[in-house]
């Protein structure tokens, strides 16, 4: 049987937002910064107030600015793409395999970057910095909670636009991201497609299906359920945790594939001794695993956030169109579409579905399949074995 204690350790790597996915032998240092806006007008027309979000970059841009690549993160994810802030730290951004010198995304000759979403779930993590829910409404010097706007994956790109124009730069080499990162590229393509020489779409749809959006709902339920999230005012208050962590586990189990969990775990027990028959209080491995991660997790994410996320990803289409057909048609650059044919959040049916669409739309459009058994974290963990698509894509 695995010991408890190293279900601790397999909960935390399982949360982490920075998952390490094969750090280089040479640590690649990096530092978080701010980006502020005096005002910003989200899609829904509201007018929000000293709006800051974090953001970090890779390399360095050239004088006539012409080297950038734009790197979205996916839904618990931050900007914390690549390299470490400390060589201490536990572990490197997310695609660290291949963002650094040398690598598919080689930062001795790009200039990458990667921002903070509005309403990013790590509200609480120090090495994040969102405007949200639970920022100070400058006009009522309390936190919005559930009076701060909806907001969509368009907010977010618009975001990362302003700070893009802030630089200076006119086109990205390449805009690539996994999962919501997925949605944020397609929604960059097609929103603003003379900017982007080449879409990497990672395991990821050109629209929210009613799969996707029934599964978010899922995801929010606990939260709703949590007598603490008293419709979203909690803040000085007790947090709704509980049922955050509880939302938490949903999506980590959600993003993994059964094959995963019957070869990490199959039918061990939590604790030596203690089988499961013997009482509502003895439990199997798997359990105990994901309740830790989500707790883990919940410590550095706020609740009304993760609700904010969940409706933004329900609200997707690219390009903000009537029909997926109509937003795709809106994509001139090449899309390399990168997924898992385990992935149980975007299913492979769904990504063929894309690419056809695309084709029809005039988009040239190579897939690639990653291999494993991680399901949807694949396209977080496995992404080494793509680094010479990467590597080719970009050099077409």
């Amino acid at each position: 049987m695995f010991r408890f204690a190293r279900s601790v350790a397999l909960a935390a790597a399982l949360v982490s937002s920075t998952f390490l996915a094969g750090a280089s032998a040479q640590t690649m240092l990096t530092e978080k910064k701010t980006f502020e806006m005096p005002s910003f007008t989200t899609q829904s027309g509201r007018a929000l107030k000293s709006v800051k979000v974090g953001w970090e970059s890779y390399g360095t841009l050239n004088a006539d600015k012409s080297n950038a690549i734009l790197i979205c993160h996916f839904f618990s994810g931050s900007s914390h793409a690549a390299g470490k802030y400390k060589e201490t730290d536990a572990a490197p951004g997310y695609w660290d395999a291949i963002i650094g010198p040398g690598k598919a995304i080689d930062t001795n000759k790009y200039f990458v970057m990667s921002v903070d979403t509005l309403v990013n779930l790590g509200a609480n993590d120090p090495n994040v910095v969102t405007t949200g829910p639970a920022s100070i409404n400058p006009d009522t010097g309390k936190p919005y909670g559930m009076d701060f706007p909806i907001v969509q994956i368009g907010d977010f790109v618009e975001v990362q636009k302003k700070l893009a124009d802030s630089l200076g730069i006119k086109k990205f080499q390449l805009v690539a991201g996994a999962s919501m990162g997925g949605l944020q590229t397609y929604e960059w393509a097609a929103r603003y497609p003379d900017m982007v020489a080449r879409a990497m779409p990672v395991i990821s749809f050109g629209e929210a299906d009613a799969n996707l959006i029934a599964w978010l709902d899922i995801w929010a339920s606990p939260i709703k359920l949590d007598p603490n999230w008293n419709g979203g005012d909690y803040y000085g208050k007790t947090p709704p945790n509980a049922g955050l962590a509880s939302a938490l586990k949903v999506v980590t189990l959600h993003a993994q594939h059964w094959d995963w969990a019957n070869k990490t775990f199959g039918r061990k027990w939590a604790k030596e001794g203690e089988n499961p028959a013997n009482g509502h209080d003895k439990r199997f491995l798997i359990e105990q695993t994901l309740d830790n991660a989500g707790a883990a997790r919940a410590k550095t994410s706020d609740a009304n956030h993760f609700l904010y996320l969940a409706k933004a990803n329900q609200l997707f289409v690219a390009g903000g169109a009537g029909s997926l057909e109509e937003g795709l048609k809106k994509i001139k650059a090449p899309v390399l579409l990168i997924h898992s044919p385990k992935d149980l959040v975007f299913p492979p049916g769904g990504v063929d579905d894309t690419a056809a669409k695309l084709k029809a739309g005039g988009a040239s459009v190579e897939q690639i399949q990653l291999k494993g058994d991680r399901g949807h974290l694949d396209g977080v963990l496995s992404m080494k074995q793509v680094e010479e698509n990467i590597r080719s894509f970009l050099a077409k």
